[in-house]
């Protein structure tokens, strides 16, 4: 890993990262796209053949129902057993999220509120390239299912043999997903958001995936709702000299199993920075060299971090700093790993800096509201003037006439 201080201007290359798309990457999708809105699971088929190598009929897309139930039959041992467990944490996370809907009255009769409602259709994109994201399943099924979704579709790309994990299809049977399909990449991600014969389209698509997948939200955005575009996955570790090494170390190396991972350790200890530094040798990793903590928490800031660790003696004594980062671990036992697979939240992130401005997945992904507005007579009448004077300077009158003529 590389060593730089506080005053490198290598850290606005880290500031400024971002998923830049390249005309032929753009060109490429919306092709793909064009071609699933005209030509539906012909499209399909067609690209499932050629990036997945697989050949498949209209009817094999649906996953059936005996294809599901024979996965159980190839699942690892206690499988079922350990994913209750995880469930019930992020069941018991999610639904302390709940929003209800309310209203307010005052004297003179206005009455105003919030109605809340679960999205009708969601999609699932479970990504299946370099390795199988079970864990994907139950972190975005379970924030859709408490917040009431009335369906939802899973897709993810098959294998060689034209399958999709049994781990995945468990995990998916177990949770109630409605529908299954054999189909990932940019053309998943149209069939999702134009539907075709076999797949109905939705009102949202979630899910991480690879480059195209996240060209193709990026275009379909506005015609469905997307959760964000994510890039690859990302770690910041703040310590200091009484942070253990070798934590520090196994973390960034577990981050170094995604494909072009960002893996960062900001520490004002040049002794820990020089015995990580001995220990690890990712092209894509650095070690920030600070003159303090409180600039180490102004750096996690600036990158905004997918996911930060506080590895300090006093970890609560920082994280107050923190403004931007998707997930934040607190202490040198909490890992995370912990995050991505049983704590409770979502380890769908954001990433690239968006932290800045986007959340984790949240049962608020699936929701939407309308507001309640209703005036009585006396009340709309208190309003007129106000209304009046607005109405004028932007020159609709007949917005004012539908007020007065309640009055004659």
């Amino acid at each position: 890993m590389k060593i730089i201080r506080f005053t490198s201007k290598k850290l606005e290359k880290i500031y400024n990262r971002g998923f830049l798309k390249g005309a032929r990457i753009q060109e490429g999708v919306k092709k793909i796209i064009d071609d699933v809105r005209l030509f539906g699971d012909d499209a399909l088929i067609k690209y499932t053949k050629k990036f997945d190598k697989v050949k498949i009929l209209p009817r094999q897309l649906k996953v059936s129902q005996i294809e599901i139930s024979g996965a159980y039959q190839s699942i690892i041992p206690n499988f079922v057993s350990s994913l209750k467990i995880i469930i019930e944490n992020v069941n018991r996370f999610y639904r302390k999220t709940l929003r209800k809907s309310w209203r307010i009255k005052d004297a003179e009769g206005v009455l105003l509120g919030e109605n809340f409602t679960p999205l009708e259709r969601v999609g699932i994109y479970i990504p299946a390239g370099t390795a199988p994201l079970v864990s994907t399943v139950y972190m975005t099924v379970l924030p859709a299912k408490i917040a009431g979704v009335k369906r939802i579709a899973l897709i993810s790309p098959p294998d060689k043999l034209g399958f999709i994990n049994p781990h995945i299809l468990v995990v998916a049977d177990l949770l109630k997903v409605d529908e299954i399909y054999r189909v990932g990449g940019a053309q998943g991600i149209a069939a999702l958001a134009y539907g075709t014969k076999t797949l109905p389209r939705v009102d949202k698509i979630v899910g991480p995936g690879n480059i195209y997948v996240n060209e193709a939200k990026r275009q379909v955005f506005g015609l469905v709702d997307i959760d964000m575009i994510a890039g690859p996955t990302e770690l910041v570790i703040i310590a200091n000299r009484f942070s253990d090494p070798k934590f520090i170390i196994a973390d960034l190396l577990a981050q170094g199993e995604h494909a072009k991972g960002l893996a960062i350790l900001i520490t004002n200890s040049k002794g820990l920075a020089k015995e990580v530094q001995s220990e690890l040798t990712a092209s894509n990793g650095y070690i920030i060299l600070t003159k303090n903590l409180q600039q180490a928490v102004d750096i996690a800031n600036k990158i905004a971090p997918e996911h930060l660790e506080i590895l300090v003696q006093n970890p609560n004594r920082l994280v107050k700093g923190i403004r931007n980062a998707g997930a934040i671990f607190l202490g040198p036992y909490s890992p995370a790993a912990v995050g991505d697979y049983v704590a409770g939240p979502s380890h769908v992130l954001p990433t690239l800096g968006t932290a800045r401005f986007f959340s984790g997945l949240s049962v608020f992904d699936f929701v939407k509201s309308s507001h309640i507005i209703s005036y009585s007579k006396k009340a709309l009448e208190k309003i007129k003037d106000p209304l009046e004077k607005i109405a004028t300077i932007e020159g609709l009158n007949k917005h004012l006439d539908s007020v007065k003529v309640r009055f004659i």
